[in-house]
C-alpha cells in the first residue's frame, strides 16, 4: 500500500471512529450516567482526608445538664482541650482533643 492511500485510510477510519462516538454521545443518556459515576469516583479518590483521631473525656469542671454545647466548649477550653460537645442520653459535657 502506498504512503498517501494508507494515510487516506487511516484518516477515514479514524473519522468513522469519531461519528460513532459523537453519536453515542448525543443519544444515549447512559453515556451522561457513565460519565457521572466515573467523575463521582474520581473525586472521592482524589480528595483523601488525613484526620487525626479525635480523644474525648467528660468534663471535670462542667456541673448540671449540658444544654448549649457553646458552654461546653468554653469549660472544656478552660480545662485545656481543643472543643466540647454534648453527648448521650444524660446530656454530659464531653471534652475533646487530637489524641
Amino acid at each position: 500500500m502506498k504512503e498517501g492511500t494508507r494515510a487516506g485510510y487511516l484518516n477515514s477510519q479514524h473519522r468513522a471512529e469519531n461519528q460513532v462516538v459523537m453519536a453515542l454521545v448525543k443519544k444515549s443518556p447512559i453515556f451522561y450516567l457513565l460519565l457521572l459515576c466515573f467523575l463521582v469516583i474520581v473525586s472521592e479518590i482524589a480528595v483523601t482526608r488525613v484526620e487525626a483521631a479525635t480523644c474525648e473525656t467528660p468534663s471535670k469542671h462542667f456541673n448540671g445538664l449540658c444544654i448549649r454545647s457553646s458552654n461546653c466548649a468554653s469549660i472544656c477550653h478552660g480545662e485545656h482541650f481543643t472543643d466540647g460537645r454534648c453527648q448521650g442520653v444524660r446530656r454530659r459535657c464531653m471534652c475533646l482533643k487530637p489524641c
